[in-house]
C-alpha cells in the first residue's frame, strides 16, 4: 500500500477576528475531499486543530501564522535505510572499539543488537499502519504474551 499520513496536530495562531475554527476546518475538510492527502485506511482522517492568540511580541506580516505536526508511514522507509547502513557498519566492526573500551560493552555489543531490533519493530508497525486491517492485527507486544496492547 502506498504511504499514507497518521493523524496530525495543526496550531494555528491568529487573532479570533480574523480567523475562526470554522473557516480552519472546511479548508482541511476541502484537503480530504480532494484527496491532495492519503489518510490512514483504518481511522478518521483527523487533524486535530488548536487555534491560539497571536504573540503581541512575535510581529509576522501575515494574518495566519501556524505550525502542522505529521506523522507518515514514509519514515519506514527512512528507518530501513538506517538499519541497512548499520548492517553494513556492523558486518565490517567498523567504528566499535570505541565502545568495546567501555565497561558496558566490554563483554559483547547485545545493547547494539537490540537496538536494531527496536528499530526493526518500528519499521514493522509503520508498514502494518498502512493496512486496512491494522486495528484488528495481533503481534507480540515485546512481552512475549502475543498481545499487541491494542485491544
Amino acid at each position: 500500500p502506498p504511504p499514507c499520513y497518521i493523524p496530525t496536530l495543526n496550531i494555528t495562531k491568529a487573532d479570533p477576528t480574523d480567523v475562526s475554527p470554522t473557516q480552519i476546518h472546511k479548508a482541511l475538510h476541502r484537503l480530504r475531499e480532494r484527496q491532495t492527502l492519503r489518510f490512514i485506511p483504518w481511522g478518521p482522517a483527523s487533524i486535530q486543530v488548536a487555534l491560539a492568540r497571536r504573540s503581541p511580541y512575535v510581529h509576522s506580516a501575515h494574518r495566519v501564522t501556524g505550525f502542522t505536526l505529521f506523522n507518515h508511514t514514509s519514515m519506514a522507509e527512512l528507518f530501513e535505510r538506517l538499519l541497512s547502513q548499520y548492517d553494513r557498519i556492523r558486518r565490517r566492526n567498523a567504528f566499535l572499539d570505541n565502545y568495546r573500551r567501555e565497561p558496558m560493552f566490554q563483554d559483547n555489543l547485545d545493547e547494539f543488537e537490540s537496538a536494531r531490533e527496536t528499530v526493526q519493530c518500528l519499521v514493522e508497525e509503520y508498514r502494518a499502519c498502512e493496512r486496512v486491517d491494522y486495528n484488528k492485527l495481533e503481534y507480540d507486544g515485546g512481552d512475549g504474551s502475543g498481545k499487541s496492547g491494542r485491544e
